[in-house]
C-alpha cells in the first residue's frame, strides 16, 4: 500500500500509434514529445482498437459513413461494415480497464478521435461533410465522462497539456487517498 508521501502515477489510457507501436493504417507511428517525456512518470495502457477488431498493418483506412441517420464504420478496399465489431471491442476493453486517470487519444482517426474524425455522407463521397468522435473514443465519453481525455495535437498547445496533466495527477492523488482511507489499520492487541 502506497504511503501519503508517495508520488501517485497516474493510469492513462493512450493510442498505441502515439509512441508505442507501429499500427497505423500506413503503418507509421505517430511522434509525440508530450507522451514521451510522461512515460516516465505515469502507467500508460497502449491499445489499437483497429488491430485488436483483427485489422492489419498496413490496411486500407477505415472510414465514417452517416447512412440513415446512423453512423457506420466501414473498411474502404472492402466495404466491410465494422461496426458492430468496434462497439463490442469498445465495451469489452473499457469494462476491463483498472480505475483510470486519463485518455490521450489519436485525432482524425475514425476509432480514436475525440472530435475531429471525418463523417462521409457515402461511401463514395470526396469530402467529409461533418466532424464527430470516432468509434472507440465515443464510448470512451459514454462510459468514462468524468475522466479526462485530449488527444495528441491538442497536447502540444501549453495551456491544454498543463490543464490535462493538472487533472490526470489530481485524478491520481484522489485515487491514493481514497485507497489509504479504505485500507484496515493493522492492530496490536496486547495480552
Amino acid at each position: 500500500m502506497a504511503s501519503m508521501k508517495e508520488f501517485s502515477k497516474p493510469v492513462i489510457v493512450v493510442s498505441k500509434c502515439i509512441e508505442f507501436g507501429s499500427v497505423r493504417w500506413n503503418s507509421e507511428v505517430v511522434s509525440s514529445d508530450f507522451v514521451k517525456r510522461l512515460k516516465h512518470c505515469v502507467t500508460f495502457i497502449p491499445v489499437c482498437p483497429e488491430v485488436e477488431i483483427g485489422l492489419g498493418v498496413p490496411r486500407n483506412p477505415l472510414r465514417i459513413i452517416s447512412s440513415e441517420e446512423k453512423l457506420k464504420l466501414i473498411q474502404l478496399d472492402t466495404a466491410t461494415d465494422l461496426t458492430e465489431k468496434m462497439l463490442k471491442f469498445a465495451e469489452s476493453f473499457l469494462s476491463s480497464l483498472p480505475q483510470l486517470d486519463g485518455f490521450i487519444l489519436k485525432s482524425s482517426s475514425p476509432s480514436c478521435a475525440l472530435r475531429d474524425a471525418k463523417i462521409y455522407a457515402t461511401y463514395h463521397e470526396p469530402a467529409p461533410t461533418a466532424r464527430g468522435s470516432g468509434f472507440f473514443a465515443k464510448m470512451v465519453l459514454q462510459k468514462y465522462p468524468r475522466v479526462t481525455a485530449e488527444d495528441e495535437v491538442h497536447l502540444t498547445d501549453p495551456r491544454t497539456a498543463e490543464h490535462f496533466l493538472e487533472r490526470v495527477f489530481a485524478a491520481a492523488r484522489l485515487r491514493q487517498v481514497k485507497a489509504l482511507r479504505t485500507a484496515k489499520p493493522k492492530v496490536k492487541l496486547k495480552s
